[in-house]
């Protein structure tokens, strides 16, 4: 029993060790990011506008093919529709921005110069806009999705990303589409 006992421990602090040398690496994500709204339940006039901003991340690997990412992104825009009133049409400009803060894992793998990668994040969402009489709204937010990265050199890459956002603003839910294209900065 004893020999099996110090097997195993044995076993475990191999195991450990061998743990060990996975190199921790990572990668910090800057780019321009579209967003197709959908507002559409926010406003009947409204239809789906198109937001730009930003978007960045930072993922660390917790395995050679596995990251957890931390998601950051702003997008503005504003759309206009004509409301049909008692004292006739009345043309509404609503503007407004929307930020996303989302984490979750990632899981990637390399094929020569590009590195597919799909993720599935969690988070919060937040809206303002100063047309509506509710100014400000903060949900819970998921995005699924993925891209790839094309490996310029060893630390730099550029990166296309597609998401599928779903917010759930004003007791309304929204499916927004999210791409973003960057770069991509390895350490």
């Amino acid at each position: 029993m004893r020999k099996i006992a110090l097997m195993a421990l044995a076993l475990f602090a191999l195991a450990s060790m061998a743990a060990a040398q996975i190199p921790t690496s990572g990668n910090i994500f800057v780019g321009y990011s579209f967003e197709n709204t959908d507002w559409a339940g926010l406003s009947s006039g409204l239809s789906r506008p198109n937001l730009h901003g930003w978007e960045a991340s930072l993922e660390g690997k917790v395995f050679p093919h596995v990251g957890i990412v931390a998601d950051f992104a702003g997008h503005y825009g504003s759309e206009g529709f004509t409301e049909q009133t008692l004292g006739g049409p009345v043309h509404v400009n609503i503007t407004g921005h929307e930020w996303e803060v989302l984490f979750g894992p990632r899981l990637s793998i390399p094929v020569g110069n590009l590195t597919p990668f799909a993720e599935a994040m969690f988070g919060v969402a937040h809206i303002h806009n100063g047309d509506f009489v509710d100014h400000t709204n903060t949900s819970f937010a998921t995005a699924l999705g993925g891209g790839v990265d094309y490996r310029l050199v060893r630390i730099l890459a550029v990166r296309l990303e597609v998401d599928y956002l779903r917010t759930y603003f004003f007791s309304t839910t929204q499916n927004n589409l999210r791409i973003s294209p960057g770069l991509v900065f390895r350490f």
